[in-house]
């Protein structure tokens, strides 16, 4: 273990037995309804599952940049950048590679069908509602690639009242300079929400060493410009038709050489129009149509590469209560895309699927089953299934065990990029059994919520690229890797002060050879304190993280770390308030992915109106 992490268990440890998970300001509450761990509305003190939700008033006041940013602070989420915050980027859930973790924007798939991943720095924190982070497959849920679990981001939403305007606006390190604003409110039976958002930054040089190809010594920056909309119109009682909107233009340079000004351009969006329709006292109706891409252009000295992929997904969820428990059935059908100039054989695939998902709760007994089938026109069908047993030992103590499957679908990069590729290659298996322990005492001072989440999740068939002696360079199904770990978390409070932490201890490793998966840690955890001081509320932050190996014959060694983070927030008047936040304030030099520089200490401030 790095020093780094033994000051942080050091310092968990010495104030509580377990280590410390929280989401939300002194001043405002946890949000105690999630829906992406059964895809219907659930108490999250009643949740059988492992999950996370990060609230708009913490997003709000985070400081950081970017989403990923945002995410290295939660519970099983590891990540890697190439460079600053608009760079490529990806999360490691409880240890699953990037493509095996499942991200949504509103319930829709927004991510790359030739990569098989989404771009994370292409989801701007300006235009997201809250965050929820499911840990553990999913596939018996949500299909394909939900391996490690599923990050599902939601945008603002419409709400009803009178009509409300926010807006901020900052400076910082590196000439970061960013500004949104938007409104919500409703007229009647309409309820409304429209939100505008921009970045610009300098930036850093991303690769830092000059024999590195790639080295370019000019500063990567980048450039954003996003929006969301949405409105709900309740025509009865009961009755209703939601429209949402997503956009975002991300523009990064990055080092691809010497003498050229390398550079993506990404552009993510995604759209949904539902009807939502309760049909009898036990039957209630979701019926959607909707689409998300990613449009992908790498500008680089050897021309132009464009790729875009749009998936248009088509949903009918009916919900039903039951004499005894309650049922989801769920029918849906994907249609995906492939636009580009660099020949691939196949650039459609279209998958059907069916889902129900059973949950009862009964006296201290709580169950859920999910059980799915995807047909898919390329890889034929895969069926996974979960079911979790929760038991409420008392008011305080409630144990839970489950067992999940979970697959990932080959990438269209994987199948069939020209002279790199292999059609005959079968989506990844996982097989994850797990088991929790929660602990919420209802009276005292101090309040506090201690859970210890252990798991075991065994991957087959993982797809590995690799050259032979006359460099015929395939992927095939020829590994697989065991993820197994502990996530320990408490959320807690005392009088006017906040405090929260996570630590992972775990150990992802490829079964062939023993050695760790790339860019992933045996411990990684944060550890953090709010304190309310009148108008003023004061944070500090510490995450950390031990060593890591850059590939795959664990011979390129990034150390551990350990980073330093500062907030402050003044409350000045009706909804003004000014804020700052120093992130790595004691400028440690640390790596997410090796030559890749992560910019040193940093510094943003601004002002923000929120009524």
């Amino acid at each position: 273990m790095s020093l780094s992490l033994r000051r942080l268990v050091a310092a968990v440890v010495a104030a509580t037995p377990i280590v410390v998970h929280a989401q939300a300001p002194v001043t405002a509450t946890l949000p105690t309804v999630a829906v992406t761990a059964a895809r219907s509305p659930q108490d999250v003190a009643d949740l059988l599952a492992d999950l996370t939700v990060i609230g708009h008033d913490e997003i709000l006041r985070s400081g950081v940049q970017s989403l990923p940013e945002l995410l290295q602070r939660q519970p099983g989420v590891e990540i890697t950048m190439n460079g600053g915050p608009g760079s490529t980027s990806g999360a490691f859930l409880r240890g699953a590679n990037r493509g095996q973790t499942l991200v949504l924007v509103d319930g829709l798939r927004v991510g790359s069908a030739s990569v098989g991943a989404t771009s994370l720095e292409a989801i701007p924190l300006d235009q997201i509602e809250r965050i929820e982070i499911l840990r553990g497959p999913a596939s018996s849920l949500y299909g394909a690639d939900a391996i490690g679990g599923v990050i599902q981001v939601f945008t603002r939403k419409a709400g009803s009242g009178p009509w409300a305007v926010n807006a901020n606006a900052g400076y910082g390190t590196y000439a970061t300079r960013s500004a949104n604003g938007g409104l919500r409110g409703s007229m009647g039976p309409l309820a409304f929400t429209a939100q505008l958002g921009g970045t610009r930054s300098d930036g850093f040089n991303a690769i830092v060493d000059p024999a590195n190809f790639s080295y370019n010594g000019d500063r990567d920056g980048y450039s954003r410009q996003n929006a969301s909309a949405g409105a709900v119109l309740g025509w009865a009682k009961d009755q209703e038709v939601a429209v949402q909107y997503f956009y975002n233009r991300l523009n990064t340079q990055y080092d691809g050489g010497p003498d050229f000004d390398d550079r993506t351009i990404t552009t993510l969006e995604a759209w949904s129009v539902a009807s939502r329709n309760r049909i009898t006292e036990h039957w209630t109706s979701n019926l959607s149509i909707g689409s998300g891409s990613d449009d992908s252009v790498s500008q680089t000295g050897f021309g132009d590469f464009p790729f875009k992929t749009t998936q248009r997904q088509y949903t009918w969820q009916s919900d039903f209560t039951l004499p005894v428990g309650a049922l989801a059935a769920i029918v849906e059908r994907r249609e995906e895309h492939l636009a580009t100039d660099q020949g691939f054989a196949v650039t459609d695939r279209n998958t059907n699927s069916f889902t129900g998902v059973y949950r009862l709760r009964q006296g201290p007994l709580a169950f859920q089953g999910n059980l799915r089938y995807d047909h898919s026109s390329q890889y034929d069908g895969e069926t996974t299934g979960s079911v979790t047993v929760g038991y409420r030992v008392d008011p305080a103590w409630r144990l839970t065990a489950g067992y999940s499957t979970g697959f990932k679908a080959p990438s269209f990069n994987d199948l069939y990029y020209p002279f790199f590729s292999n059609p005959d290659l079968v989506p990844e298996k996982a097989r994850n059994a797990e088991v929790g322990v929660y602990w919420t005492p209802q009276a005292g001072a101090v309040r506090v919520a201690l859970h210890a989440v252990g798991y075991y999740n065994r991957v087959d068939d993982l797809i590995v690229f690799a050259c032979d002696a006359n460099f015929n360079c395939l992927p095939n199904n020829v590994d697989a890797a065991t993820l197994k770990g502990v996530t320990l978390g408490l959320d807690g409070s005392w009088r006017e002060t906040r405090f929260k932490a996570s630590l992972d201890i775990q150990d992802p490793k490829d079964d062939h050879t023993g050695n760790l998966l790339p860019r992933r840690a045996r411990q990684h955890g944060a550890l953090s304190v709010l304190q309310q001081a009148g108008p003023v509320q004061l944070g500090v932050e510490y995450v950390a993280s031990s060593m890591r190996y850059d590939d795959a014959a664990n011979s390129v060694r990034m150390g551990g770390y350990g980073l330093v983070n500062l907030s402050v927030e003044w409350a000045l008047y009706k909804g003004w308030s000014l804020f700052a936040r120093g992130n790595n304030v004691f400028d440690k030099n640390y790596e997410l992915a090796a030559g890749y520089a992560t910019g040193g200490a940093q510094f943003f401030a601004g002002v923000r109106f929120q009524p």
